[in-house]
């Protein structure tokens, strides 16, 4: 799928942004990425509210293959092929699979603040021990 495509694809949902990522394109709306557009198709964020939508339709969750393994992303699912011929319904999933990383970027908030908390916390202890041994040295 190329650019032009997508934006067609996506004109009833609404302006979205486009990015060069891995074999394809990340698209996003609001500064939020939602969907993966690869070689292997189209896919849209999904989380446990929106993943029983995309196993109703059939589809799979994307996934790729290394050296060892399999690796299975649950959190991206390919769109359903019929949809790309129904615009508005199209729309309408892109703005759950909008909503489901939404909800997947609050839930990472709290992470982020407590690593910041640790690597402060990191940051100050070297200083008190320089402290200590000057301290030390002096006696």
């Amino acid at each position: 799928m190329d650019r032009e495509f997508l934006i067609d694809l996506f004109a009833d949902f609404g302006p979205v942004t486009i990015r060069k990522m891995f074999s394809g394109y990340g698209i996003s709306a609001d500064g939020v990425n939602f969907a993966l557009s690869l070689r292997a198709g189209l896919f849209f964020r999904a989380d446990e509210t929106t993943i029983p939508d995309f196993e109703a339709e059939g589809s799979k969750p994307f996934q790729y293959s290394t050296r060892a393994k399999t690796v299975v992303v649950n959190s991206y699912w390919e769109l359903p092929a019929r949809l790309f011929d129904d615009s508005q319904e199209l729309a309408q999933w892109a703005r759950a699979a909008l909503t489901a990383a939404q909800r997947a970027k609050v839930k990472k908030r709290p992470k982020a603040k407590k690593a910041a908390a640790k690597k402060t916390l990191a940051k100050k202890r070297p200083a008190k021990k320089t402290a200590r041994k000057a301290g030390r040295r002096s006696s």
